[in-house]
């Protein structure tokens, strides 16, 4: 059992994001298993939960005239336009029934404010908004974050970085994760993660500590 310091972070493992979902991730719903098994070697799990209501920025449906994956500049930035996807309270927003984290201690909702997108569990995409996830974790003594769920390239990327701005250490879980790769962006943000020093490993690393 990981100690009291550490903390399993699993990212929207939701139904929009399996396979035939809104915004279906390849083989999303493969982690599942692996997140519950790697929920047990935690004492302390937080999951996040994309909550966003149906008017969000983020969707292409609501810019006349632009369609999903297309990007455009918005005050905060730079937006790709998703499908309309984690509607508050659809049971796409849902978290996949056969996750099985009855001891979690914590939901972060992210991505309900309309108009700014929240790929991180930290800090939204406007990069000054907190969701409060690093008082937290620092109030309860955790120094190491360690990373699973959906999807890779976005936001548990995102989340991974930002947790080391935050200065935890942190470890992503590669065969507990899956990505979109938009682009490239598997790649490119495999290379970010590196660069800020976030620790890539298997689960198989940690079922035999």
């Amino acid at each position: 059992m990981k100690g009291a310091d550490e903390v399993l972070l699993a990212v929207d493992v939701q139904y929009d994001f399996m396979p035939g979902g809104a915004l279906a991730v390849a083989r999303g719903d493969e982690i599942v298993p692996v997140v519950n098994r790697l929920a047990r070697e935690f004492s302390h799990v937080v999951l996040t939960q994309d909550w966003h209501p149906r008017g969000h920025v983020s969707f292409a449906a609501n810019h006349a005239g632009r369609a999903p994956f297309e990007t455009m500049t918005l005050p905060y930035g730079e937006q790709v336009l998703w499908p309309v996807h984690c509607v508050q309270d659809t049971e796409g927003a849902a978290l996949h029934r056969d996750l099985h984290v009855p001891h979690a201690r914590l939901v972060i909702r992210k991505g309900h404010h309309s108009d700014v997108d929240s790929y991180s569990a930290f800090v939204e995409a406007d990069r000054v908004t907190p969701t409060g996830l690093t008082g937290y974790l620092r109030d309860v003594g955790v120094t190491r974050v360690y990373l699973c769920g959906l999807a890779t390239d976005y936001c548990v990327a995102w989340s991974a970085l930002d947790a080391r701005r935050a200065r935890f250490d942190v470890t992503v879980i590669e065969d507990a994760c899956r990505a979109i790769d938009l682009g490239g962006s598997l790649a490119k943000a495999w290379e970010d993660m590196t660069a800020a020093g976030v620790e890539r490993i298997e689960s198989s690393a940690l079922f035999a500590c």
